[in-house]
């Protein structure tokens, strides 16, 4: 295998050579009684190494207990970009789409910095700035590192996230560890050449253009090159990969493989947008992504390599809030450039030390809720999906929802395995028949939905296609009300009053809308 180091220098020899296959000295292991990796997103404190932890308690991307509590924000201040992927089509000025690379504005570094105070006034919950386009921050280093920096010195209590292809990245990890980067994420398709020649037509590297499988080569060398140098300087990496079905879906297993090996912290893997309103290479080919069950079987596949990231929701290069709760939309520049920000770490420090009670609340709701199992098994699992505003509650309106959160139950509780987008059903106080439709193939292998409220008409269209409508325990916990009603369900199994089957299918809806339009 050829490899490419320090600044554009290619050199014959293989990659493994260069780099050290061992990930334990980094806190990321694999049990040998469970196989499960130490370092989880669901990982809770003393799970962690006290380090680790005070890095991802309140990210709200690498910790999964952490996405209901804490918000990230994206600046978009990187519009080029040095590599061509067939799923990716950047977008600019576009408000009503929910995918990596579009925005609606570009900034400039100080106007960043503004917004970021803004926003982290004004939701004070924010913890992360992560700069992730819309073209790859390590093609605009002037304008990201100039980001970072100012950042740094105006509000040092936020976290600083940078996410690449990874092409530049060993070029520039002095850089970022010297910014005081905790965390990168390097998005990383495959390790195979002649899989990466199907996903990217080509590169832009060291002043040159290269295509195909000398493309795809350079690159992985790179991407893993970059990793394992971050791990050693301690940063924490998340790997995205992107899962494209008949190209690299199999493939991703062994992905998951190398990267734990490399000492990556977390593994993404995120089904592919493919939709062809989006305008990709994929798209207007006729790709198709995967569905619901299939990228499930891929995570529970590679959860004994790297742990998985299950919450991710493909943001947007100009992200606001809460994971799932985009509020970009109340912080355009102009607005922003006319704010009045005084900006109080202290005011800050006092309302998180509230969410942090608020989530220790919800830890304790859920242990009560899983001692009520003790001493019983069960083989049935099932899906439940969660209508939610966020802070870990059942708080939302089903004809409000812009997506559900998927648990999976069991007699071990209740584990959080995904999230289905969906268009917003209630539109001006009346319910879109066409909506509703999809909405309930987005959720039809979930038993049940948990909802603060809902009409008559959706209540009976769910009943009809076989999934309970649940809205007894609004504005309650959601691992809570969850491992309670599945209690109710496997007493009823006893009883004979109904027989437990497993659901089909569901359709994973890439890209909704993000607002009720």
């Amino acid at each position: 295998m050829n490899a490419v180091v320090g600044h554009g220098r290619y050199v014959e020899g293989s990659l493994d050579k260069m780099i050290r296959p061992t990930a334990e000295h980094r806190g990321c292991g694999t049990s040998v009684n469970t196989g499960q990796a130490s370092c989880r997103s669901r990982a809770a404190h003393g799970e962690l190494p006290a380090e680790i932890w005070e890095k991802v308690k309140k990210h709200p991307c690498y910790s999964e207990g952490a996405h209901h509590h804490y918000a990230r924000m994206h600046v978009a201040v990187a519009p080029a970009c040095n590599i061509q992927c067939n799923y990716c089509n950047r977008k600019y000025d576009c408000a009503n789409e929910s995918r990596p690379g579009v925005v609606s504005e570009k900034l400039t570094p100080e106007q960043a910095v503004k917004k970021v105070l803004a926003v982290a006034t004004i939701i004070p919950q924010t913890t992360v700035l992560g700069i992730a386009g819309p073209g790859d921050p390590l093609a605009n280093p002037e304008k990201t590192f100039k980001t970072f920096d100012l950042v740094a010195k105006a509000a040092p209590d936020i976290k600083l996230c940078l996410s690449t292809n990874g092409l530049a990245l060993p070029d520039y990890v002095d850089t970022i560890a010297k910014s005081k980067i905790e965390h990168v994420t390097i998005t990383i398709n495959t390790i195979d050449p002649e899989i990466g020649a199907k996903i990217y037509p080509w590169i832009f590297f060291s002043h040159r253009r290269y295509v195909g499988i000398d493309a795809a080569r350079i690159l992985t060398d790179r991407q893993l090159q970059g990793l394992e140098m971050l791990s050693e300087r301690g940063i924490l990496c998340k790997v995205n990969s992107v899962m494209i079905p008949h190209i690299n879906d199999h493939h991703l297993v062994e992905v998951n493989k190398a990267v734990k090996s490399r000492g990556a912290f977390l593994h993404n893997i995120m089904p592919l947008i493919s939709a062809p309103e989006y305008g990709t290479v994929f798209g207007l080919n006729g790709q198709r992504g995967p569905t619901a069950q299939a990228l499930k079987a891929l995570q529970d596949a590679c959860e004994g390599g790297v742990n998985m990231m299950r919450h991710c929701r493909q943001c947007r290069a100009d992200a606001v809030g809460l994971v799932g709760a985009d509020r970009g939309s109340e912080f355009n520049i102009d607005r922003v450039m006319k704010m009045d920000v005084k900006y109080d770490p202290e005011m800050r420090k006092a309302y998180q030390e509230k969410v942090e009670a608020e989530r220790a609340a919800k830890v304790a709701a859920s242990r009560a809720g899983l001692a009520e199992f003790a001493g019983e098994m069960s083989e049935i699992t099932v899906l439940v999906a969660v209508a939610t505003k966020g802070s870990g509650l059942i708080n939302e309106h089903f004809g409000h929802a812009k997506e559900f959160q998927v648990y999976e139950i069991s007699t071990s509780g209740a584990k959080f395995v995904g999230h289905r987008r969906v268009d917003v059903y209630c539109q001006d106080g009346y319910g879109e028949g066409d909506r509703l439709s999809t909405i309930i193939r987005s959720v039809n292998d979930c038993h049940a939905v948990f909802v603060a409220k809902i009409g008559g008409c959706p209540k009976s269209n769910l009943i009809r296609a076989g999934i309970e409508p649940v809205d007894r325990y609004a504005h309650e916990f959601i691992e809570k009300s969850a491992i309670a009603w599945f209690r109710s369900y496997l007493e009823k199994v006893k009883r004979g009053e109904i027989q437990h089957a497993q659901r089909g299918d569901a359709d994973i809806r890439c890209g909704s809308l993000i607002s009720a339009g």
